[in-house]
């Protein structure tokens, strides 16, 4: 469980960098000015997408377990940041993304709490929510770091294809968890 949620946070960059490729991306067309109120308007979208879906993330978290939905959340950030890798400059498209990448931070986040709650043990409990935030603080600057230089160093679509893999890797180490039925 550990490894599929230290992976789905390697991939969560900071959503600063979904607003900076709108904004690069709807540049041309709209102007800058007008590009960054899109962007902040996409950002809305995000955070209303995130909340709307995560009271529903946690009914199905206990209907059906954390664990699929932690592989929901994984499969919404990939598809999401693949898309936003060779997106262009359409704001419907854009929005799309911003709402799918809201749906999974939402889903996560939710279901994070869920499993450490459901898979820890009872006398372990508090260390685990501890580490578990721990793992969320240091891979959520590694993957915004990261995501940094590749963006600058290579291009934007190379450094949303490196936050999709770990998004990708997330979703199989929760699928082997689901298989496996084990411990955080």
């Amino acid at each position: 469980m550990l490894v599929g949620i230290g992976a789905f946070e390697l991939g969560n960059a900071a959503a600063t960098l979904l607003i900076l490729r709108a904004t690069d991306l709807l540049t041309p067309s709209h102007g800058h000015g007008a590009a960054v109120k899109l962007a902040l308007a996409l950002y809305a979208g995000y955070n209303l997408a995130a909340t709307l879906v995560a009271v529903p993330a946690g009914h199905l978290s206990d209907r059906r377990g954390s664990v699929l939905v932690l592989a929901l959340g994984a499969a919404a950030f990939a598809g999401a940041f693949a898309g936003f890798a060779f997106v262009n400059g359409r704001i419907t498209a854009l929005a799309v993304l911003f709402a799918t990448a809201g749906v999974g931070i939402g889903v996560c986040e939710t279901a994070q709490s869920a499993a450490v709650a459901g898979f820890a043990p009872v006398q372990l409990r508090g260390s685990a929510f501890g580490l578990v935030s721990a793992i969320q603080a240091f891979a959520n600057l590694a993957a915004s770091a990261i995501a940094g230089v590749l963006w600058t160093a290579i291009s934007p679509k190379v450094a949303f294809l490196y936050l999709a893999g770990w998004s990708a890797v997330a979703l199989g180490a929760f699928a082997a968890t689901g298989l496996r039925g084990t411990s955080i």
